[in-house]
């Protein structure tokens, strides 16, 4: 009896054995997956060690991460084997619904200042003239053989803006490509540092980079409470689609400048924003796996996404020399590429091109103009491609 239990044993230990090893995940893993994980890492040291907007690319990477090491936690309870949803499903769903893009617009507005905007009008055109990217992106992507709302789900990349991306896309029930679609987007944004000088540098003179503009005029604080109010009855009358987008960047301003809900508009600006960043990063990060997203229909979505970008930036520097001339020389050029609505990156970076030609030049408050118009510019550019296709 004692060798039957010594071998039962055995055999019982080798079994576990067996299930343990089963289970790891270095047997499971294929070629694409390995390659996954490569660029997660690379994403993650861009954000760490480089700083290319950590707050981004961190939970992006670590859901790319996560999901090329375990699949199954973004499996829907239909493709479980207990009938339970993976966690990061559970988060992407969210996504899906539009919850998660609308709060983060909710978020944005509370730690906006519409103030330059308001302040400079003319900044409206910039921002309007950055969404050049999107409707080159659109009608590229129909001749790459993209149906039309593809094409407008994949154009939105070229206003910068990850949560309208996410949004459009659901809107037009194009969820089979929001994977590649939102890793793009988020991923441009991050890398507005590196995309943007050499367009910014190419199209405009040295001279053009030295211009020196006034200062912006005061703004009241009538005037700051209005602005939301009247923005979101003229564009949600024009386009109502946009009212999800519009209507929370909005209500997230109007805590901010009524005064009245401080506590309001520090929860939307510092710990929704920050919990619903990490909830649509790691899920937007979790579409990435291998299966999905290494194809050649995802290499056209990222290349058309650069593209927009860049003609986005274009079209904001240009219209920026052109109201440099109308001006006698009053406006810089390189406010224009704030046009897209990476804020404040964009802005930031106008600053930073700036001010390597002269160091005394602060461009900054100018440039968040074009800015800020730029994120309600893809709104309604997103709330246009609802329009067209009956959304």
């Amino acid at each position: 009896m004692l060798g039957v239990h010594y071998g039962g044993s055995v055999m019982d230990f080798g079994n576990l054995a067996t299930n343990l090893l089963g289970q790891m995940a270095f047997f499971h893993l294929t070629p694409g997956n390995y390659m996954m994980i490569g660029v997660a890492l690379v994403f993650l040291y861009l954000a760490i060690r480089r700083g290319f907007e950590p707050l981004l690319l961190i939970p992006i990477a670590f859901g790319m991460l996560l999901v090329n090491i375990y699949p199954e936690i973004m499996y829907s309870p239909e493709e479980s084997s207990n009938g339970v949803g993976g966690l990061l499903w559970y988060f992407f769903t969210l996504d899906e619904w539009s919850i998660l893009p609308s709060l983060i617009f909710l978020g944005v507005g509370a730690m906006t200042d519409f103030g330059p905007l308001i302040a400079n009008p003319i900044s409206f055109l910039m921002g309007a003239a950055a969404q050049l990217g999107i409707y080159t992106a659109y009608f590229l992507a129909i001749f790459l053989g993209f149906s039309g709302k593809e094409a407008a789900a994949i154009s939105i990349i070229g206003g910068a803006d990850g949560p309208t991306s996410l949004f459009l896309c659901s809107k037009l029930g194009q969820t089979q490509i929001m994977g590649p679609i939102a890793v793009a987007a988020y991923s441009y944004m991050a890398l507005v540092p590196i995309i943007q000088p050499p367009f910014m540098k190419l199209l405009t003179t040295d001279k053009e980079r030295r211009i020196k503009m006034e200062q912006l005029r005061s703004v009241s604080k009538l005037e700051k409470i209005l602005f939301p109010i009247i923005v979101t009855i003229v564009v949600c009358l024009i386009l109502p689609s946009t009212a999800p987008l519009v209507g929370m960047l909005m209500l997230g301003n109007l805590f901010r400048e009524s005064g009245v809900v401080k506590q309001l508009a520090e929860t939307a600006s510092n710990a929704l924003m920050y919990i619903v960043v990490i909830l649509l990063g790691t899920s937007v990060g979790a579409t990435t796996s291998a299966e999905a997203f290494l194809n050649v229909t995802t290499l056209k979505i990222v290349f058309l996404g650069l593209i927009a970008f860049i003609f986005g930036t274009i079209g904001g520097v240009l219209l920026g020399k052109l109201l440099c001339k109308l001006t006698g020389g009053k406006i810089n050029p390189l406010i224009g590429s704030a046009g897209v609505s990476a804020v404040p990156m964009a802005a930031r970076v106008s600053q930073k091109v700036g001010s390597e030609y002269d160091p005394t030049n602060f461009l900054l408050m100018h440039a968040m103009g074009p800015n800020v118009a730029g994120v309600i510019g893809t709104a309604v550019a997103a709330g246009t491609f609802m329009a067209v296709f009956g959304v």
